[in-house]
Order: structure tokens, then C-alpha cells, then sequence
């Protein structure tokens, strides 16, 4: 079988997807260190202060990822077709087929995959519900940052209660971010096994394959 090569993501989704990963790695270790220390909090004999200097890398790394959201957000309403979120969800009913067609290749119930340019519809829909738990998390973050900010402080209580409570939900959809990272992973890995449309090589370069048309 012949195939093509097709264009699939820009460079702001590509910059998109790799600040977003870094930014959660970098996220989670220091806020698991935060959460809880495993080294003095001053080192003897050291001016040091580890907590502090993680306190420091957590805010930048979270202002990274507030932009990343912040980029996916613009593309999925400006960004090219297959970035769009109307290419993605189940809106359709080409989108609709799809899905179903997705589910049945991945479950080994299904015959080829269903090849798109862009996400299918499966993965779409786990993206988007990513997204909106990438935009929770980093809303409870900002109002527990700025305790003294009327705005966030309004933000945060109708959303999530008390700082402590926020802190909690914080915490919880840092391991939603690990198992995500997880299955992506062994999902991109067997995609690729599977298919010969390059999807992980897409995230670096942008092209993807696609069987051509005789």
C-alpha cells in the first residue's frame, strides 16, 4: 500500500503538546515534594532552602502550563482543520462512525483503523475531557497562589470550597495526569505498531501518513 504525506500539526499544537508534557513532569515532582518534603527544610550547614527553591520552580512550570492551555485553547477555535475541535468530537455523523469504528480497532473487535489526519474521535474525546481537567487544575492552583485576590478567591470558592478542599482536588488531578501519561504513552506506542501513519514522529515534524487513493 502507497501513502502520502499530510501536513497534520502546527508548530504552536506541536509546541503546545511538549510544554504541557514538561510542565506536568516538572509539576508533579515538585508539588509531590511540596506536598510532602523529603529532605530537611534547610540543609545543615547550607543557606539553601529546598522548599523554597521548589516553591519557585512549581510557579514557573505552572504559568508554562497556564500557557499551553492557554495555546490549545486557541486552536482548537483558530487553529487549522485537524486542530479544531469540531474535527474531533462526536458532533457528526461522520464523526459519530468514527468513534464507533475506533473503539472496535482498539478492542481487537474492529478490521483497519479508521484513518484520520487529525485525532480520532476516541482520542479526541479523552483530550478534550484533559483539557477541561488541565483548565480545573490550574484555576484551584491560581486560587490557592493568591489567597489575597478577591478575584480568585471567587473563583475558587464557588468552584471548589475551602483552600483546603481545593488543595485535595489539586492533588487528585495530579494522579489523573500520571495515569493519563500512562496509557498515552502505550497508546501512541501501539498506534504505531499497528498503523503506518507516523503518529509519533507527527508531534515532532507535523506530517502524517495517509493511504493513497488509487
Amino acid at each position: 500500500m502507497q501513502y502520502e504525506r499530510q501536513y497534520a500539526w502546527s508548530v504552536l499544537l506541536r509546541l503546545f503538546h511538549w510544554s504541557f508534557a514538561l510542565s506536568i513532569i516538572a509539576l508533579a515532582i515538585t508539588g509531590f515534594y511540596i506536598n510532602s518534603p523529603w529532605t530537611n527544610t534547610m540543609i545543615e550547614g547550607n543557606s539553601s532552602f529546598p522548599v523554597a527553591t521548589m516553591r519557585y520552580i512549581h510557579f514557573i512550570a505552572a504559568f508554562v502550563f497556564t500557557g499551553s492551555v492557554l495555546a490549545r485553547l486557541y486552536l482548537l477555535i483558530f487553529g487549522n482543520k485537524q486542530e479544531k475541535i469540531i474535527d474531533f468530537l462526536p458532533v457528526t455523523s461522520a464523526n459519530i462512525k468514527n468513534l464507533l469504528h475506533s473503539i472496535k480497532f482498539y478492542s481487537y473487535i474492529g478490521g483497519k483503523s479508521d484513518q484520520k489526519i487529525g485525532h480520532n474521535c476516541l482520542a479526541g474525546i479523552a483530550y478534550f475531557v484533559t483539557f477541561l481537567i488541565a483548565a480545573a487544575q490550574l484555576v484551584s492552583g491560581f486560587y490557592m497562589l493568591y489567597p489575597e485576590s478577591a478575584a480568585w478567591q471567587g473563583w475558587g470558592i464557588r468552584l471548589f470550597g475551602s483552600q483546603q478542599e481545593a488543595r485535595i482536588i489539586h492533588n487528585l488531578i495530579v494522579w489523573y495526569f500520571i495515569f493519563f501519561a500512562i496509557i498515552h504513552i502505550y497508546m501512541v506506542i501501539w498506534n504505531d505498531i499497528k498503523t503506518k501513519e507516523g503518529l509519533i514522529s507527527s508531534i515532532f515534524n507535523g506530517i502524517k501518513f495517509k493511504p493513497k487513493k488509487v
